[in-house]
């Protein structure tokens, strides 16, 4: 039976395609996210790495390296390396944003408290720079960790971007490269270098993890407004937690002096009322932000299949190319 009968959602796909390095990196993650003196550690790593997530960044990390034909032992390092990047990196979040929920289960910092979560995740970083040197390849480590460093520098600017009106879509752009997409591009070019590709499909790599990593942001910030129940996004949390996303950003550019008013009382300062909700969503409808933001996410996704002309062609290829059609499938 192909894969296709299996399912027809591409992540299920290439993770079918991808079972028995899957299967290694869990064990590996199992492995490496234990501590002999400080149980609480695999006690809180288990709780969201276990959660039921798409493995997605790690599964990115495993098709590169094979679709340039790799053969060797370290994909599945530095999978388990990206996995445990992003982990960390939810765990810090959770406490930064104060979250409560996260795939459906209660946080970590709910169910333990803030100081674990942060140490956990600085633990599970440690792991990680541990686990990426296995490969001995300095090329690897360098563009890891300075995927780490734009992480954490994506957050910080977030911080100060996310309730300033004069926020730019440039600005905004940045702060996704930085929290979403370097992790994305960061495991597609690592897969590339460690086949020992020619600079031309390890840019490919790069640039189609870029650009889904974008699409996929710009995906999750929309559907904060235009979500339902199926999508697993809580309508308004970002509103509430006065972030500046792209649809917000557009409108507070159109707005005239009552709307930007509005939008310096709810996100500025933070004063939110009964309502306002509704009244922020009548005014992205109103000055058709959230259809001008689908098509910049639908814009991202192209570029993201556009990239994978540089790539081998095979089976893989074709997964990657309908998987940045996925992400944005909910817009169409």
């Amino acid at each position: 039976m192909g894969l296709d009968k299996v399912t027809d959602k591409p992540h299920e796909r290439l993770a079918a395609f991808l079972a028995p390095e899957l299967a290694d990196v869990n064990a590996l993650i199992r492995e490496r996210m234990s501590s002999e003196h400080a149980p609480r550690i695999p006690e809180v790593t288990a709780h969201l790495i276990e959660a039921g997530g798409k493995r997605l960044r790690p599964m990115l990390t495993l098709a590169s390296a094979k679709a340039c034909g790799y053969d060797g032992p370290y994909h599945i390092h530095l999978a388990a390396t990206v996995e445990f990047i992003h982990t960390a990196t939810l765990l810090h979040d959770d406490v930064v944003d104060e979250s409560g929920q996260r795939r459906g289960r209660p946080t970590a910092n709910l169910l333990w408290d803030n100081k674990s979560s942060v140490l956990v995740g600085d633990y599970l970083f440690a792991r990680a720079f541990q686990l990426m040197t296995d490969s001995e390849n300095m090329r690897v480590l360098r563009i890891l960790s300075n995927a780490a460093a734009t992480i954490a520098e994506g957050e910080v600017l977030q911080l100060t971007a996310a309730q300033d009106l004069s926020t730019t879509e440039d600005v905004y752009l940045q702060v996704v490269r930085g929290k979403t997409a370097a992790l994305f591009s960061a495991a597609t070019q690592v897969g590339g270098v460690l086949a020992g590709e020619s600079e031309e499909v390890i840019q490919g790599l790069f640039d189609y993890g870029d650009a889904l990593g974008i699409a996929f942001q710009i995906v999750d910030d929309l559907l904060d407004y235009w979500g339902t129940e199926q999508t697993g996004k809580n309508i308004g949390d970002d509103f509430r937690e006065r972030k500046l996303t792209l649809p917000l950003i557009k409108a507070v550019a159109k707005a005239d002096a009552d709307e930007r008013a509005f939008w310096q009382r709810t996100i500025a300062k933070g004063d939110q009322r009964d309502g306002d909700l509704d009244h922020a969503i009548t005014l992205l409808t109103a000055h058709d932000t959230l259809n001008e933001t689908r098509d910049v996410a639908l814009e991202w996704a192209d570029r993201s299949k556009a990239a994978l002309n540089a790539v081998p062609d095979g089976e893989i290829k074709t997964m990657l190319a309908d998987i940045a059609d996925y992400v944005v499938a909910r817009l169409r």
